[in-house]
């Protein structure tokens, strides 16, 4: 049998160096702990565009749809703010998000006890904060129809459609619950069911779901503007939050501060699942291009290598090998490892992209 694949698209900005590390470990897990992949790589994003005209080629596009998973690094730079809206860095990636149906985005916002200081809540607020918002990818306001600006009378109009269907809903409703079943088995469903048909049809579908197919796992309804302040009030009350498109992009930026640092926070984008039983899925740090930064070695690599062993866990079926690689990295952190973004003090130096993942590298192989 063939080693798992994996397309690796390192982008731009700090991508290539984040993704660097990302390579070393998976090396690292091919010649210490029989866990081959077959790795390819390709462009994406701008680099994509300055050599092929389009931030993502046709060719790319087929192999992301033909690979057990997809490794992203980071797209976009001030230098192509001005090209089109249709050949934006960023394209290319909404590109793979729609043609691959990725439509469960996981977002984890987890909070090393290395790093409690650093979030902008009380260190006991957030302490142990380990929750996990899903986000209806592909549907809701960001896709629905009608859309666009018109002009009615004398002043233009601004029209978003709010649609999900009922299929829609089902689908990342069970994401949600099947992924409950493998942490705390507890769901908050999020919406505006006070306010918007969408939400009262969003929370129906889901409560006909967890009737129907996950009774045991422990469901609860709020809305979405009381799941924000709730975030910031008390995190730990959640395990799974499920949300759609625009709630949860709001909901899982603000969830992500609570750690302290986007260099910290990975994220999953799953479809359905292909022949061979794998979903399709895109892994990425949450963390953009940082192009100020590019070719300074000062970018942090650990949300890179973070959506890696999320890929472990759920592209691969690599569960204790996951928890090895995030032990991994706590206990580098644990050391006092840090790169420029997660300096607290005065006086304190930081390491280099490089040196954190070699640190990375030796606390896995103390783990052997």
């Amino acid at each position: 049998m063939s080693n798992p694949s994996i397309l690796i698209l390192p982008g731009d900005g700090i991508g290539p160096e984040v993704m660097a590390e990302v390579r070393k470990v998976i090396s690292w897990f091919g010649e210490k702990r029989d866990l081959a992949f077959d790795v390819s790589e390709d462009l994406v994003g701008g680099c994509a565009y300055d050599k092929h005209g389009t931030p993502l080629h046709d060719d790319t596009m087929a192999k992301a749809q033909e690979v057990d998973a997809v490794l992203l690094g980071a797209v976009g730079g001030p230098k192509y703010d001005n090209l089109d809206f249709s050949v934006k860095p960023e394209r290319g990636l909404l590109r793979l998000r729609k043609e691959m149906d990725l439509f469960s985005n996981l977002r984890p916002a987890q909070c090393f006890d290395a790093l409690a200081d650093f979030s902008s809540l009380k260190k006991d607020v957030v302490a142990g904060l380990d929750i996990m918002i899903i986000r209806e990818l592909t549907s809701g306001i960001y896709f629905g129809e009608p859309r666009g600006i018109i002009n009615e009378g004398n002043e233009r109009v601004g029209i978003n459609t709010q649609r999900y269907t009922e299929s829609e809903i089902a689908r990342v409703a069970r994401s949600a619950f099947e992924l409950a079943r493998k942490r705390n088995n507890k769901v908050c469903s999020m919406e505006k069911a006070n306010v918007m048909e969408s939400g009262i049809l969003w929370r129906d579908v889901v409560q006909e779901i967890h009737d129907a197919e996950y009774p045991d796992v422990e469901l609860s309804h709020m809305y979405a503007d009381n799941g924000a302040m709730q975030l910031v009030r008390a995190p730990k009350q959640f395990d799974v939050i499920v949300t759609d498109n625009l709630f949860g992009d709001i909901l899982s930026d603000a969830a992500a501060m609570l750690t302290g640092s986007l260099g910290m926070l990975p994220s999953a984008s799953l479809g359905a699942p292909m022949a061979n039983g794998r979903p399709k899925a895109l892994y990425e740090p949450v963390h953009g291009s940082a192009p100020d930064i590019a070719g300074q070695g000062k970018a942090n690599p650990i949300a890179c290598i973070l959506s890696f062993a999320m890929a472990l866990r759920y592209s691969f079926d690599q569960g204790d090998e996951a928890t090895r690689l995030e032990d991994a990295i706590e206990a580098v952190l644990a050391q006092g490892a840090r790169t420029a973004d997660l300096l607290g003090n005065e006086g304190e130096t930081p390491i280099s992209t490089s040196e954190m993942g070699d640190a990375i590298l030796k606390a896995l192989d103390d783990s052997l």
